[in-house]
């Protein structure tokens, strides 16, 4: 324990960037000005006082670091004056105890005089256990410290001291603590808390010092190797010289430098091997042989590829997701895959699962979606938020096999397959590999690139995949293969079960808003050559130009009229028509682009809307660019001109033509039951049409929507504006499953749609569709096209003529 009593007054002896710990005793140069001036003012003190032979001149020591004095100094006693030992004036000091400074005072000489309080410190008796660990602790590690400077009579008088202040004040003497740290400890009044300090910078300076003799260590056996490894080469060169100068070889073969390069390489052991037996066909060949070039060009391959080459994945799962968030809207299936594919790699690193059988923990994934959602530019987000390369590899329109396997080495020319190829771009064996359109893989007389692509993307067997030209195991399994596709089923059966399948439906009307302000909108404006505070875009603006002048899954058209109207607002500025910085809104839309071209059916008068007739029902269906609204036409033909039977038109294909047949059948056989005049279908021709009719359709969804056209057509009941309907119908009316779900919900939403009619057990697919689109449409799942007609027909207010 400390306690300050007993007011001292003594001259002050500033120590430059130096500390004096009580216990020490110090040297001190007398050349210096303030340190003569203390010691001769205290020397004029001690006589003045009239003491007889006993006391010594007293001067208080004070750490002054940058012109600044410290709060506590150290009382010492003036030991000796006299010649220091290169001969210089010097005096002998002890350091004494520790002194608070208070306030500055007069006193003889030119020193500068302060009244100060001595601060007595005192130890319990006996010492508490944790105090006697704690000294113990600090004696052991003095000691080693000692022993390894070789200071063997310094560590008998450490072990010696059994006080605990003087024992932490002895720490002064340690030349690795800064002035700080040996500031700290004379401002550490309580002893015990002074040797926990001192204990503490001890101990972290073993540590710093263990670490500097590891490295020490290893860069002195790492020279040593190089040493012996430039040696053993060294005579290894003048053997083959030797041996060269025998045989009556040419000094300096090209074979010698190969053989080097693969012996310094880091090559797996089994292509070091198949490598050393190319090199030695490359010693025997002549240099007239065409085998040498092969072989040379082969070897140069090998060499360059990444064979032990891995970036380090970065295992911030939060930051994956605040990456992918920031470069992408939506898409949340394919992030939430991907993060939990980084959770996975995360936990098996931490378990010692890297490799599990030979196979690391790759991935195989198919972005399926229509043009334009982001499928392409977000391989390059996966591989930015998982910290690893990127390569994109495009597969439209190949037809060889070897570009996907290789060429064999006996072609002239030959070349490794785009798999390797990719590799050896990213430089790494792990990295994210973008298989663009991989459903536009053709094949002819050369292969099929398509089976080819079975075993790259198998995760059981791409860790011992072969390229034609390598010959030698390559292994993919850390690899992270993304493909993209517009058409699921222009993938081959077998190709799409090695893949997880993701899909991307498109975009809704909200989320396409804000891919423009975030992402399209700043993109086109440094295109254009405007400063984003120039030219705004309000939310009015971006809402009407994502719903009525452009009507796509995707953004690609969005994008092209946001640059289409800065395009136009930087054309006026230079022309003088149009002052900056200008604001866009959805009134303006018309003067700068003209009219929209996709104004909902349901926004439209009602006498020019395509149901406000009977016979024409609004139907959903799916296409390569994603879904979309489908319009059924029926009509009846004039008995006496003509022919009764049943006309199809519109490039159907067979299923729909028999979902029409199966409409027709249902309602002839309950007309009854429905109240329709079915005795007209006896004798009477009936036409179904589908407009667009340069596009082929086909699928059995449509069979709802025929059904309700016809049913329509006969009551003299129009079919409600605002409801489309999807589902395969049975003859017995039942209404039956079909895919895509949510790309026609989502075509049904930009369309104006409210009231959305689909099959009962395709009732769970309606957790995938955007939580904001559902709350906008009215979805009705039945069981029985009974159910259809209810909802669908508008009640006739009067009689209406069957049209003719």
């Amino acid at each position: 324990m400390a306690s300050t009593s007993t007011p001292l007054t003594l001259p002050v002896l500033p120590l430059d960037d130096e500390v004096v710990l009580p216990g020490m005793v110090v040297p001190l140069d007398l050349n210096d000005n303030d340190v003569r001036a203390a010691v001769e003012a205290a020397q004029a003190a001690a006589r003045s006082s009239g003491s007889v032979g006993g006391s010594k001149p007293k001067v208080l020591l004070v750490p002054r670091i940058d012109g600044t004095y410290a709060n506590t100094g150290v009382l010492g006693t003036v030991e000796q004056v006299g010649r220091l030992a290169d001969g210089d004036p010097g005096a002998l000091i002890r350091g004494r105890s520790r002194v608070r400074i208070g306030a500055g005072t007069t006193g003889p000489g030119a020193a500068l005089w302060v009244e100060g309080l001595a601060v007595e410190e005192t130890e319990p008796e006996p010492l508490p256990g944790s105090v006697t660990e704690l000294v113990t602790e600090y004696k052991a590690l003095a000691t080693n410290w000692l022993k390894k400077r070789g200071a063997w009579q310094v560590v008998d008088r450490v072990q010696q001291i059994d006080d605990v202040s003087a024992l932490a004040d002895n720490s002064g003497y340690s030349p690795f603590l800064s002035t700080p740290q040996k500031v700290e400890l004379l401002e550490t009044a309580d002893p015990v808390a002074r040797l926990k300090l001192a204990t503490e910078q001890l101990r972290e300076h073993l540590a710093e010092q263990d670490v500097a003799e590891s490295i020490a260590k290893d860069v002195q056996e790492g020279v040593d190797k190089q040493q012996r490894e430039f040696l053993l080469r060294r005579q290894l060169d003048a053997v083959r010289k030797e041996l060269r100068e025998l045989n009556g070889e040419a000094e300096g073969e090209e074979s010698d430098d190969y053989r080097t390069r693969v012996e310094a390489a880091d090559l797996p052991e089994r292509v070091r091997e198949a490598a050393l037996k190319e090199v030695e066909k490359l010693e025997r060949s002549s240099d007239q042989s065409p085998e040498g070039s092969w072989i040379r060009t082969w070897l140069d391959t090998v060499l360059e590829l990444p064979w032990n080459e891995r970036t380090e994945d970065e295992y911030d799962i939060q930051g994956a997701q605040r990456v992918l968030d920031a470069e992408h809207s939506g898409l949340e299936d394919v992030k939430e895959r991907i993060t939990e594919y980084l959770a996975v790699r995360k936990r098996r690193s931490e378990r010692g699962l890297g490799v599990v059988g030979g196979r690391r923990g790759g991935a195989v994934l198919a972005l399926v979606g229509p043009p334009g959602v982001g499928k392409t530019s977000l391989g390059e987000s996966v591989a930015h938020a998982m910290g690893r390369k990127f390569v994109r590899v495009a597969l439209g329109g190949v037809r060889d096999e070897a570009e996907i396997r290789g060429h064999r080495r006996t072609y002239v020319g030959a070349l490794p397959g785009r798999i390797v190829r990719a590799i050896k771009e990213a430089g790494s064996m792990n990295p994210v590999v973008l298989l663009d359109e991989i459903d536009k893989v053709g094949s002819d007389f050369r292969g099929d690139p398509a089976a080819a692509l079975l075993e790259v993307l198998d995760p059981a067997q791409n860790h011992t995949f072969r390229d034609h030209y390598l010959e030698v195991e390559l292994d993919l399994s850390d690899v992270v293969f993304l493909a993209t596709a517009n058409v699921l089923e222009a993938i081959p059966e077998a190709l799409l079960d090695r893949m997880e399948l993701v899909r991307l439906d498109g975009y809704t009307e909200d989320e396409k808003v804000v891919i423009a302000r975030d992402h399209l909108l700043p993109r086109q404006l440094e295109r254009a050559g405007l400063d984003k505070d120039e030219v705004t875009l309000g939310e009015s603006a971006l809402r009407k130009l994502a719903g009525e002048y452009t009507r796509e899954a995707g953004v690609r058209n969005l994008e092209r009229s946001v640059a289409r109207l800065l395009r136009k607002v930087a054309a006026q500025h230079e022309l003088g028509e149009r002052e900056l910085p200008f604001t866009v809104e959805d009134t303006d839309l018309r003067s700068l682009i003209g009219r929209p071209h996709h104004v909902p059916e349901a926004a439209q008068d009602p006498a020019e809307r395509r149901t406000a007739v009977p016979g024409v029902a609004t139907g959903l269906a799916v296409t390569g660019a994603g879904g979309d609204v489908l319009y059924v036409e029926a009509s009846l033909a004039d008995p006496e001109t003509g022919a009764a039977g049943l006309t199809l038109t519109g490039q159907l294909g067979d299923v729909m033509k028999e979902s029409a047949q199966i409409a027709l059948s249902f309602l002839r056989s309950h007309g009854a039951e429905l109240e329709l005049p079915v005795a007209d279908l006896k004798d009477r021709g009936v036409h179904i049409h589908f407009p667009a009719g340069a596009v082929p359709k086909d699928g059995p969804s449509a069979g709802v929507t025929m059904t309700t056209a016809l049913a329509s057509l006969l009551s003299g009941r129009q079919v409600r504006t605002d409801v489309a309907m999807t589902g395969e119908v049975s003859l017995t009316g039942r209404v039956l499953p079909i895919g895509g779900v949510k790309q026609k919900l989502l075509a049904a939403h930009r369309a104006g749609i409210t009231t959305v009619v689909i099959p009962k057990r395709n009732e769970a697919d309606l957790d995938d569709v955007p939580a904001e689109v559902l709350e906008k449409l009215d979805v009705h799942p039945v069981t029985d096209v009974r159910q259809v007609l209810e909802l669908a027909l508008a009640p006739a207010a009067v009689e209406v003529p069957v049209a003719a």
